[in-house]
């Protein structure tokens, strides 16, 4: 069995984003929302001091994480598909 090539990591996001991507992405903050949430919440409950800031923290990191795919999703998706040939077109 020959090893698997590893794919190439995408530095920036593209500058359409596809149905199934949109999807994903809107999956991924829901899961993201939640997780902060649940951190909050249990950062609340929890008494001792140095657990309480681990978990604020990851709770921070899921709201970070949040925020950037709620950034890359703030595009014109309309106008960027415009500039991307459609199956048919010629290219001028």
């Amino acid at each position: 069995m020959a090893p698997q090539q590893a794919q190439p990591q995408m530095t920036t996001p593209p500058r359409v984003i596809t149905t199934k991507d949109a999807s994903y992405l809107k999956d991924q903050m829901s899961w993201l929302l939640v997780a902060a949430k649940k951190c909050a919440h249990y950062a609340k409950e929890c008494t001792d001091p140095q657990v309480r800031q681990a978990i604020d923290r990851i709770g921070q990191m899921h709201q970070r994480h949040y925020q950037l795919l709620l950034g890359h999703l703030k595009t014109n998706n309309s106008q960027a598909m415009q500039s991307v040939p459609q199956p048919g077109q010629t290219a001028h």
